[in-house]
């Protein structure tokens, strides 16, 4: 009853909320996403500046855009001042570790070019 009483009433503490795969705050996910984002759109700009990618780097690159896919268009919808269904949201935080995974692939393979 406690706890239903606590939902009712807009009470957070007892139960303590968390977001993606590391189990943070929200303040904390807002955070880590928003670095995920300007990570892969770094690695997604100096793809675009590349004429000579390998193949191991255009799959890298691929992979990257679609399981960042989410976020990319979170962040449009967001931009431009759209309605962010809650299934969007959940699609962003399930994908955001995958994400920042393959951008780091497309970075290290970006190093070693």
């Amino acid at each position: 009853m406690l706890v239903i009483a606590c939902l009712l009433s807009g009470c957070t503490n007892a139960l303590s909320v968390r977001y993606g795969e590391y189990g943070q705050t929200k303040a904390e996910f807002t955070l880590y996403v928003e670095k995920v984002f300007k990570m892969q759109n770094n690695m997604t700009s100096e793809m675009m500046a590349i004429t000579d990618a390998d193949e191991a780097l255009v799959q890298a690159d691929q992979k990257m855009q679609e399981v960042c896919a989410p976020l990319n268009e979170y962040a449009t919808r967001e931009v431009d001042k759209l309605n962010i269904a809650i299934s969007l949201l959940r699609r962003v935080e399930k994908s955001a570790v995958a994400c920042e995974k393959a951008a780091q692939k497309v970075q290290a393979l970006l190093e070693h070019k």
